[in-house]
């Protein structure tokens, strides 16, 4: 295999990974959010149900969520799994995160001081007007590096989709690594992941900078 075709050949794979990894955040920051108001609930059962998927979810591999998800309901249902690769790949990574981004969210939240929501009160605004217009908007400028640190994990994290034998950019690696004897492949994998990162990263701290009003 020449180094042009190697190279066409986990180009399609890094598509994939991409596809893996917009859905994953297009999916697992509004649902982070809802997981975040379920935890700090007022009803005691519905915040401890939350606290537990928390830790199930962040306390167990992303490796055996991938395959309780895909393999789940052909054992306990008898389903039939044909066609369900992808679906439980993306459900599996937007569940996993949306625990990790509801705990960044919450600890942003109650940062900000409580002077600010009875000042809010005070004004005339509404809870929803409260949060939306005064809180969240802080809340954003305090978690960014964290949720950063998030995203930049999984850009790594795609790699897992090798486990439920998805075609992705480093299962393609390890495929051709294996078949023609080379190291290339982990090579132009790992040049993948730096830039990504980078990219990533570079597009974070212009975000940071912007909403740097004080500066």
């Amino acid at each position: 295999m020449t180094f042009s075709t190697m190279l066409a050949t986990m180009g399609e794979g890094m598509l994939r990974t991409c596809l893996i990894f917009f859905l994953t955040l297009l999916f697992s920051l509004p649902l982070g959010m809802v997981v975040m108001f379920l935890r700090r609930s007022r009803f005691t059962l519905v915040r401890e149900i939350t606290k537990i998927y928390i830790a199930i979810m962040r306390g167990t591999p992303l490796m055996l969520q991938l395959l309780m998800w895909y393999f789940g309901p052909y054992y306990l249902f008898g389903m039939s799994i044909r066609g369900y690769r992808f679906p439980a790949i993306i459900i599996g990574f937007a569940v996993n995160y949306s625990a990790y981004f509801a705990e960044i969210y919450r600890g942003g939240i109650e940062s900000i001081p409580r002077g600010q929501y009875e000042a809010a009160e005070i004004l005339g605004y509404s809870k929803a007007q409260t949060f939306f217009k005064i809180i969240l908007p802080q809340v954003i400028k305090v978690i960014l590096p964290s949720v950063t640190n998030e995203i930049i994990t999984l850009v790594k994290d795609t790699s897992l989709a090798f486990t439920l034998a998805y075609n992705e950019m480093f299962s393609l690696a390890k495929q051709i690594a294996a078949s023609q004897t080379s190291f290339t492949p982990f090579i132009i994998a790992g040049v993948f992941y730096f830039v990504a990162n980078y990219a990533v990263a570079f597009v974070m701290e212009r975000i940071e900078k912007a909403l740097d009003y004080y500066h």
